[in-house]
């Protein structure tokens, strides 16, 4: 019952919140967090001690599963299971979450029990969607993140949070049912063919398929998935979005919400149509590559400090797109290394640009300037962040990148030197965003308190983390190294 209670429990927090959060301000956020951290703690434990063979699924290796029946009649069961993949991704869930509510913590909102609960539903969401392995489960997790994000943007989000909620529903929403159909489609054909109608994962893998039918289901999942990464030209609903949506709401859609999209073509596309995504792998790179130039570019064109960090998230999930494409284990490693990497480090810049717009009133880096002397404590943060979004040696980011090139020259050195070369964008940005806010004479009238105890605490976890992730990544690829080695003998 473990997995049950890692899905339930954000939401056990954020529901006990909105019901006895009338006792004080205090509670709305303590019941919440009480609830990620059983979740965290359950999880490094796994980690540290579990056995990752405990539980065996087709060829797959499991720390623990959950099958229960649900709608047997249409094979259909509340399926769950955990390997060293969605562990490493659900970790990083109650993680982001942890910091968003601690960092926050003093930010007062109106209807705050109604917004915490619309966050740990998130949450819930999102780490359902890394722990189920029935098709029918992951979807009905995949839309559960819609609504709450939905309420987040539309209740608690900027000026033009009413467009910028409706592109985000429209876009997720219309393609999220085309992956419906595929999972229908692959349902009705794997029914007719083995006699067994079922949405169980480990069953439908090596269903027969020509190869037309394996590309239309193929493209049906990565509708979906493509959107929500998101891709170049896929993208136009996140600008708005990661603007207009509360600060929280910003980093849960940016570090979280899109890592389902990576995991959903780790866990399901590439397995389940390998053939299909072999072939695809050159429309992949060309849009990767794509977003990764595009996104630096147009984060360097922007003047609204939260606009550019979240142009620069398309940027560098354009290597992820690549990285997992490329079908290399070097390349796969770093894909998923640098997923993890990404939601620490852009939750952070996100976490900074929340501060300040907290303490300034605005967000604009043509009213900033000359900040580093007066907040030098969150200046630092922004600084060593900022120089990790541009591959800084030692951090995160910086050895999956290189992994993820090195892994794309085993299959396409053309591609690898395009994505090389995008590199250096990211260094224009990076350093064009850091000169504007902090160096330079500063704005008059300026005077603002640096970091509390607590938010300099969370600012040296991040930091640490990200560090952490790229001076002693073993562990990350030893967790991978499983579902990876398994899933490149399928293609």
């Amino acid at each position: 019952m473990i997995l049950a209670l890692l899905v339930l429990g954000p939401v056990l927090g954020g529901l006990v919140a909105w019901l006895f959060g009338r006792a004080g301000r205090s509670w709305v956020r303590i019941w919440p967090l009480f609830f990620l951290a059983l979740d965290f703690a359950a999880l490094l434990a796994i980690w540290i001690g579990g056995d990752p063979n405990a539980v065996r699924l087709g060829s797959y290796g499991f720390y623990y599963q959950l099958e229960l029946p649900w709608i047997p009649q249409l094979g259909i069961s509340v399926h769950l299971a955990l390997d060293g993949l969605s562990l490493l991704l659900s970790l990083l869930t109650v993680f982001i979450g942890i910091i968003v509510i601690t960092v926050f913590w003093r930010r007062e909102r109106e209807n705050e029990r109604f917004f915490y609960f619309n966050l740990s539903l998130v949450l819930s969401g999102v780490m359902g969607t890394f722990l189920a392995v029935d098709l029918f489960l992951f979807f009905l997790f995949w839309e559960l993140m819609l609504v709450p994000s939905y309420f987040l943007i539309v209740g608690w989000g900027g000026e033009k949070r009413a467009k910028a909620g409706f592109k985000f529903f429209v876009f997720t929403q219309l393609s999220g049912l085309l992956m419906l159909l595929a999972i229908l489609s692959l349902y009705f054909i794997h029914g007719a063919e083995s006699g067994s109608y079922t949405f169980d994962l480990f069953r439908l893998i090596g269903t027969p398929l020509s190869s037309t039918v394996g590309m239309l289901l193929l493209l049906g999942f990565l509708a979906a998935f493509l959107v929500k990464l998101p891709v170049v030209p896929f993208h136009s609903w996140l600008p708005d979005a990661y603007t207009e949506a509360p600060i929280e709401g910003t980093i849960i859609l940016a570090a979280l919400l899109s890592k389902t999209a990576a995991y959903g073509i780790l866990r399901f596309a590439i397995p389940l149509f390998p053939q299909a995504a072999a072939s695809f792998a050159p429309v992949a790179f060309v849009l990767g590559v794509v977003s990764v130039i595009y996104g630096a570019v147009l984060a360097f064109a922007q003047s609204d400090m939260k606009r550019l960090v979240a142009y620069s998230s398309v940027s560098h999930l354009g290597f992820v797109l690549v990285g997992l494409f490329a079908l290399t284990p070097i390349a796969l490693q770093g894909s998923i290394l640098l997923m993890v990497s990404h939601g620490v480090a852009t939750g952070g810049l996100f976490i900074v640009v929340g501060l300040l717009e907290e303490r300034l009133g605005r967000r604009s880096l043509e009213e900033m300037g000359g900040l580093f002397p007066i907040v030098p404590r969150l200046g630092g943060m922004a600084l060593v962040l900022a120089l990790v979004a541009l591959g800084l040696p030692g951090s995160g980011n910086f050895i999956s990148e290189i992994l993820i090139i090195v892994g794309t020259f085993q299959a396409s050195a053309l591609f690898a030197v395009i994505l090389s070369a995008g590199l250096i964008f990211s260094v224009a940005y990076a350093l064009w965003m850091i000169q504007r806010a902090l160096h330079g004479k500063s704005a008059p009238g300026i005077a603002i308190a640096d970091l509390s105890l607590v938010e300099t605490a969370s600012a040296l976890v991040l930091i640490l983390a990200v560090f952490w992730l790229g001076l002693y990544p073993q562990p990350v690829f030893n967790a991978a190294h499983q579902f990876l080695q398994i899933m490149q003998g399928g293609i």
